[in-house]
């Protein structure tokens, strides 16, 4: 198999801004994109293949025909036919609603084979005073917590932070959170698309009516434990893969460019997610069969690097920096 580049779909969102097509380098006659979503297998939004071979097919059946070929022979005995992992970028012009995400458990119990939400953040862009929320600052019981949605003093628990390009968050499902206005972040996320709603501000959607609020599913979804601090602490290394977050639903790692460098894949059976989020250059796969396949790289392009693959080579021009994603 190759390295296989996705269309983008594009999302219109009420809190969306204009960044996303001009990261991407792309046209488009949408405005308020909200959201790029780079790699799906969320029903009604698969991603289909944009070049070589498989141009056309859709990530779904590419899984379907290739299965353990593509995503690693432990991810398929796991997840099926189901591509496990939705990659996005977010462009926040607007605050997001405040909102929590189910975890598996929870998301089971609402419909057959769905599954919760844990996620990731890497901030690639801010603006000048951007802030996000994770997580609560005190204790609260479920009942204190509707009374002040209710009561409009939601934020008053949460924490809050200055953001900055590099910084990560990690978002197991139950810990409340939102992006604030003038946040550009990409995330790592499961396969699923459940999102309950906590408070949005009285905002009215792009259809001018207010905006569904999932109080009573997001009382049952919260977890209410609190952390002394909810920003994931790193330290880069130059020219090297640096680890962000591991967890049992995806490993997240950086690499900061401006020489070569590589990742040996060999021992890992699983796919890789390459985001290029800075910069650009060439990633050269080198296949078990001893093929050999480079394609272009640049920023706000994802690749999807199949689990057929023993080693993948970054070759910047210029700075470049790129997250890779896959499962352990």
């Amino acid at each position: 198999m190759y390295p296989l580049k996705f269309k983008p779909y594009l999302c219109s969102k009420v809190w969306g801004g204009e960044k996303i097509a001009a990261f991407k380098g792309v046209y488009t006659t949408r405005n308020r994109i909200g959201e790029s979503w780079e790699i799906s297998a969320v029903e009604g939004h698969v991603s289909v293949v944009s070049e070589g071979p498989f141009a056309g097919k859709s990530l779904t059946e590419l899984v379907n025909e290739y299965g353990a070929t593509l995503v690693g022979q432990k991810v398929f005995e796991k997840n099926g036919t189901e591509f496990p992992l939705l990659i996005k970028f977010i462009d926040a012009k607007d605050n997001l609603s405040i909102q929590v995400h189910p975890d598996d458990g929870m998301a089971s119990r609402i419909g057959p084979g769905l599954k919760g939400k844990t996620e990731m953040w890497y901030v690639v862009g801010a603006d000048k005073g951007a802030r996000l929320l994770s997580g609560l600052t005190q204790e609260i019981t479920p009942e204190e917590y509707e009374e002040k949605v209710k009561d409009n003093t939601i934020t008053d628990v949460l924490a809050s932070y200055d953001v900055h390009p590099g910084d990560v968050f990690f978002l197991p499902a139950g810990r409340i959170h939102a992006i604030g206005a003038g946040t550009f972040v990409a995330e790592i996320q499961q396969t699923s698309d459940i999102t309950y709603r906590i408070y949005d501000y009285g905002r009215l959607g792009l259809d001018g009516r207010p905006r569904e609020l999932h109080i009573e599913q997001a009382k049952e979804a919260i977890d209410y434990t609190v952390f002394p601090d909810y920003r994931t602490e790193y330290s880069p290394v130059k020219n090297a893969e640096t680890p962000l977050v591991s967890c049992k639903y995806f490993t997240t790692t950086l690499f900061d460019l401006d020489k070569p460098a590589s990742k040996n894949l060999s021992a890992l059976d699983s796919f890789v997610v390459v985001m290029c989020v800075g910069g650009k250059g060439e990633l050269v796969d080198n296949e078990g069969d001893g093929s050999v396949h480079r394609i272009s790289l640049h920023r706000g392009e994802t690749v999807l690097v199949p689990a057929t693959s023993s080693t993948i080579e970054f070759h910047p021009d210029g700075p470049m920096t790129c997250l890779t994603s896959f499962i352990e």
